[in-house]
């Protein structure tokens, strides 16, 4: 509950600071709160937005899923075999060290404009630092928890699978939340560089042609929906903190 009046006491400190730079600066440059919500009112009158949501939701959610179900595996086997990890390691570091956006020419050639092309771009920006930091959760067990294990005669399944993976779940929740923002990023890039839909093309529209509280409102709308996914993401990391803490051992 504290917490929460902190999170409003803050989020008004940035309305004061908003309202003021409203009029400090130009209203074409930058709309004060109120011309922000009356946008707000128009814009989710019409269809044009709620189509637009559904899309990168849609593009948003699909690449995010996809990079979860392969990195988080992939992770997983490249630190438990460690001979692997180490063979592909330093391919995966240059790969996430490379931009997104340079592949994004070749991903259109490959896969057209379509949402192919879009969930792909997403996938791509997702994966790497799901699969980084799950990779480090496994190297990371506890290694007294692992050599007691072996003192009582555990298989090498059964220490992996209650010791090594239940250590490993915060790391992968951060990869997963790391993940979740650099895929939300990677929806707008996604919707930009190919056919221009969804909230990055309203973004686009809009900042084209100077209509900034409706720009401010498309930007409102996806920081909404990255701080939904990481409270959410959040959330299950407690709950997997707990199943890790009546894992047993």
């Amino acid at each position: 509950m504290i917490i929460l009046l902190y999170r409003l006491g803050f989020l008004a400190l940035l309305l004061a600071g908003w309202t003021i730079a409203s009029e400090l600066i130009p209203r074409n440059l930058f709309p004060t709160p109120l011309a922000t919500f009356e946008a707000a009112q128009r814009l989710f009158s019409e269809a044009r937005l709620w189509i637009a949501i559904g899309d990168s939701l849609t593009v948003y959610g699909l690449g995010f899923a996809l990079a979860a179900a392969v990195a988080v595996p992939t992770g997983v086997i490249m630190g438990g075999f460690r001979p692997l990890g180490k063979t592909l390691d330093v391919y995966v570091n240059a790969l996430a060290a490379t931009p997104r956006v340079a592949f994004i020419p070749l991903i259109i050639v490959l896969l057209g404009l379509g949402v192919q092309a879009k969930v792909f771009i997403v996938f791509l920006g997702a994966t790497m630092p799901i699969l980084l930091n799950t990779y480090a959760g496994v190297l990371a067990s506890n290694d007294e928890l692992v050599e007691m294990a072996k003192s009582v005669g555990a298989s090498r399944w059964r220490i992996f699978t209650r010791i090594t993976i239940p250590s490993a779940v915060p790391f992968i929740v951060v990869g997963l939340r790391i993940g979740a923002t650099i895929g939300l990023i990677n929806t707008v890039v996604a919707e930009l560089y190919t056919a221009v839909r969804g909230l990055g093309g309203l973004l686009a529209i809009y900042g084209n042609t100077f209509r900034m509280a409706e720009y401010f409102v498309i930007v409102l709308i996806l920081a909404t929906v990255g701080v939904i996914v990481t409270e959410l993401l959040r959330h299950l990391q407690l709950r997997l903190e707990r199943w890790r803490g009546d894992a047993p051992t």
